[in-house]
């Protein structure tokens, strides 16, 4: 063998030793920001509708549940995701936003986990079903 083809072997065989053929690691869902609800539990949102969530980077999560304003907090490690609401405005609407209203507030407890699917955001419960879709504003 000649040095050039040794060379050429040693660089090859050193470069294909600093491969990692271990598998990425997931990553996490970037919440943080604005999100519109889309579908609350199968049901589209009423055009028009205020009703968003609103995570910051410190755990704190706000937003419209479609009349009302509320706060809480949310927790994600990986995909799973917990929100918990712990208070909102009071204010009365219209009857239909004030239903929507209440089918958010039951949505938010339920949610166990999430995923980016075409570019939307998909809250989960643990049996797998959709509690909401969101888009990000």
């Amino acid at each position: 063998m000649s040095l050039k083809s040794f060379l050429i072997a040693t660089t090859f065989f050193a470069l294909s030793a600093c491969q990692s053929t271990a598998e990425p690691e997931p990553q996490g869902i970037e919440l943080a920001g604005t999100w519109h609800i889309e579908v609350i539990a199968g049901n589209p949102v009423i055009d028009y509708s205020p009703a968003q969530l609103i995570f910051s980077q410190d755990g704190k999560l706000t937003g419209n549940n479609s009349c009302n304003n509320f706060f809480g907090g949310y927790s994600i490690q990986g995909s799973s995701i917990t929100l918990s609401p712990a208070g909102n405005t009071m204010k009365a609407c219209v009857d239909a936003l004030m239903d929507q209203e209440q089918r958010v507030m039951m949505a938010m407890p339920k949610v166990t986990s999430g995923q980016i699917a075409k570019g939307k955001l998909l809250l989960k419960d643990a049996s797998g079903k959709t509690q909401f879709v969101l888009s990000k504003l």
